[in-house]
């Protein structure tokens, strides 16, 4: 085949795959997309995978310390959850044609990013109403859209996981509200957290939309529906009305609803401090990246012992 009839077919499946985008049609595993389509997809599907992994590091660190038996159980399920999201989305990415024992690989070598957000330390047990309320509202305001994206395994495994988000949203704004209506020590406590983790939590959004590289191209494909700033913009309209509910003051100054544009105006964002931390200069990225590769090497033997038995079991 010579090169003109090359492209000139080469344009037509690109022209096939651009109609679907258009006419809100899902792009499935076997069908054919664009190298660069497959590439962003891999790289958005697997950090979001690796974020639900090392997203149970922080709340992990109060299994045994919640304040109370039902406490404990509701914090360990919520991990267990996590898990399983991170093992949907894994499953996904796999149906891109990168392996997951790959992807991991390049989590815990550093290579691979994850939601900046869990780079800083969970201090004292408001913390993880803070994490629970803000980090999981945050997740489920960005996994609702995604759950109407165009590529078919990653909005399907989206389905779930926003209905357990959405509980652990619950979760966490149950325990600030608790803490609020206790002692003057607790509301402190609660108020503390929130100052810590707000600005953070918009940051894990991402970039400003003008200095977001691929938001163009995922948008574009219907990958992401909404822009960066549109989502932050979502998130803070519905939390701030929460935060008013039961007593919790958003550390921002600038903050104000707007009633002409029916939004709240918010204070600048400190896309520097992001930066830094995306790059490994957080507070606990170090931390992280130890926790998980020591999880991994204790971990060996269990992998051993599945891949052994399902190797007996296939000789059976």
């Amino acid at each position: 085949m010579n090169q003109p009839q090359i492209q000139e077919d080469e344009q037509k499946h690109v022209d096939a795959f651009n109609a679907r985008i258009a006419a809100g049609k899902t792009i499935e595993p076997k069908d054919w997309m664009p190298e660069k389509y497959r590439k962003q997809l891999l790289r958005m599907m697997s950090q979001h995978a690796h974020s639900e992994v090392v997203g149970m590091l922080p709340e992990g660190n109060w299994l045994t310390r919640a304040p109370s038996l039902m406490r404990k159980a509701v914090l360990l399920a919520k991990v267990q959850d996590e898990a399983g999201h991170g093992l949907y989305i894994y499953s996904g990415a796999e149906t891109l044609g990168t392996d997951r024992a790959e992807m991991i690989d390049q989590l815990l070598s550093g290579k691979a990013k994850y939601a900046s957000i869990f780079n800083y330390p969970t201090l004292n047990w408001a913390d993880m109403g803070a994490v629970g309320w803000l980090v999981d509202g945050a997740a489920i305001v960005n996994q609702t859209a995604l759950a109407k994206c165009s590529y078919g395994p990653y909005a399907r495994a989206m389905i779930r996981i926003c209905k357990e988000e959405n509980f652990h949203s619950k979760q966490g704004y149950q325990i600030m509200a608790h803490m609020m209506s206790g002692t003057k020590e607790q509301q402190e406590m609660a108020q503390d957290a929130i100052n810590r983790f707000w600005w953070p939590v918009l940051m894990m959004f991402g970039p400003s939309d003008a200095d977001s590289p691929n938001s163009d191209d995922l948008m574009k494909w219907k990958v992401k529906l909404y822009s960066n700033d549109d989502l932050r913009q979502r998130f803070i309209d519905r939390t701030v009305p929460q935060a008013e509910a039961i007593g919790i003051k958003i550390p921002d100054d600038k903050l104000k609803w707007n009633p002409t544009t029916r939004h709240y105006e918010f204070g600048e964002i400190n896309f520097d401090e992001l930066k830094s931390v995306i790059t490994g200069n957080g507070p606990c990225n170090k931390l992280r990246m130890k926790q998980r590769n020591d999880a991994h090497k204790n971990g060996a033997w269990v992998r051993e012992a599945a891949i052994a038995y399902a190797e007996k079991r296939a000789k059976e």
